[in-house]
């Protein structure tokens, strides 16, 4: 899934010349561009806070406690920032800084990997048939969020410029793209076996075992260090080394994407150093804030990472749904339009996002203990709100169409309207709340439209 959706990133800045948020910035009315911009903002607010906790815990790690998370957190930022000056001797260097903190990452997590030697038989058999308890719903929606992170598919789009292609030679683009093919899928591969690497290790040494519901980023160097290090083999500081180099690497990703997002959906013409101190302000502030109010409090900061993966893949849709309307667009593609195997193979994709985030929600309401009415009402207007952006979004390539445009002055000829319709309702129950949402499609008279206090977006 995730090379797939990097690789149309690539097809898209490649054939095109300009990247996703700029692309949104031409595309899509003012309102829905600025509400697209917002929520790729809380997108890259939410992965920054993960990334420079990971740097801030492992800086702790490293100096044995003597510099706290808040510190941390301040050091990882400015650290960052200084990191991203070196694209102003070239973008090679930048691209050479990543190489070696993938490295370190690498070949930490590699040999915590070789120290606990899990099962390859358990690892092959939980690969092909992956099994995931109902109590762990939200977790592996928290993976689709942070293996597929939307903040990415605009970064991905916007990198492939930093190599001159002349866009009117197709042999030049296809060659482009038959290159950045190859880099992708040996850097999802890489992150593969990053990600195996860590997951094996901790299922083969705590999965099961009292206590394992303890275990969070800020002590897994603790615990790895009981089971496998001893008084001599330095494992935690090993894990630490390898934590540090993926939020230091992490945190430059987000940084560096903050800024051709608001380059590109504001259309800003500042210079470079002013655009990183306001992206980098607008992520580091929230994060001081997180560092303060959970710095002696393990388990609730291993709580909210879990839930901002979980924001991730409910704002994977505001970027997965403009990325594959624009390269299923020939207007924009031209002859790199995606055909129909892939085009459906994206949209599966898409589909199985939007599902999952659904039943994520709906999980989260029929087991909630949230008991105020007020409070459900409230969900359940945001709820409605996201489904509505959603429906608008897919259904807004058609609506620009000719045959939308035909069939529009059919229903006009007779005085309809079709439009979005929701409806909700809360309940006080025994021993909580009720709560009830749907959403369809309703043809209303003009009369019926000027009556006040409808939920419903007109089409």
């Amino acid at each position: 899934m995730g090379l797939l959706i990097q690789l149309l990133a690539a097809r898209l800045g490649v054939a095109t010349g300009s990247h996703l948020a700029e692309l949104c910035r031409e595309e899509y009315p003012s309102s829905t561009k600025i509400v697209l911009w917002i929520m790729t903002e809380v997108a890259i607010i939410g992965a920054d806070i993960q990334e420079v906790i990971g740097s801030a815990i492992a800086f702790k790690i490293l100096s044995r406690g003597y510099i706290h998370l808040w510190a941390g957190v301040l050091m990882t930022g400015i650290y960052g920032f200084l990191f991203l000056f070196l694209e102003n001797f070239g973008v090679r260097k930048l691209e050479a800084l990543f190489a070696v903190l993938i490295l370190i990452m690498g070949l930490s997590f590699a040999g915590v990997f070789g120290e606990a030697q899990p099962s390859s038989n358990a690892i092959i058999s939980g690969l092909v048939i992956p099994r995931v308890p109902a109590n762990a719903i939200d977790k592996a929606v928290g993976i689709v969020g942070c293996v597929i992170m939307p903040h990415n598919i605009f970064l991905h789009s916007a990198l492939v410029q930093s190599r001159a292609i002349d866009t009117s030679n197709k042999v030049h683009v296809r060659d482009a793209l038959r290159y950045y093919s190859i880099e992708s899928t040996i850097a999802i591969v890489i992150s593969f076996l990053i990600n195996v690497f860590i997951m094996s290790v901790f299922a083969k040494s705590f999965y099961g075992k009292p206590g394992a519901q303890h275990i969070g980023l800020a002590n897994a160097g603790e615990y790895l260090q009981h089971a496998y290090g001893g008084s001599n083999f330095p494992i935690k500081y090993i894990w630490a080394a390898g934590l540090l180099a993926a939020g230091q690497s992490s945190t430059m990703t987000s940084t560096y994407t903050g800024q051709f997002v608001m380059a590109g959906f504001l259309n800003l013409r500042i210079r470079k150093w002013i655009r990183v101190m306001v992206t980098r302000s607008v992520a580091i502030v929230p994060t001081i804030i997180v560092a303060l109010a959970f710095d002696s409090s393990d388990n609730e900061l291993d709580q909210l990472n879990e839930w901002l993966n979980v924001l991730q893949s409910i704002q994977l849709p505001f970027a997965l749904i403009p990325l594959l309307t624009f390269v299923d667009n020939e207007r924009i593609m031209g002859s790199f339009r995606i055909g129909g195997l892939l085009k459906a193979a994206a949209g599966l994709i898409a589909l199985l996002v939007v599902v999952i985030n659904f039943y994520l929600l709906a999980v989260f309401l029929l087991h909630s203990a949230i008991r105020s009415i007020l409070i459900l009402l409230l969900v359940g207007i945001l709820i409605c709100l996201y489904a509505a952006f959603i429906v608008y979004l897919v259904a807004l390539p058609f609506m620009n169409s000719r045959s939308w445009a035909a069939l529009s002055s059919s229903f006009h000829k007779y005085g309809l309207m079709p439009c979005l319709s929701f409806s909700f309702e809360c309940c006080r129950g025994d021993p909580c709340p009720s709560f009830a949402a749907g959403i369809g499609v309703r043809f209303k008279t003009a009369a019926q439209i000027r009556k006040p206090l409808t939920l419903e977006t007109y089409l």
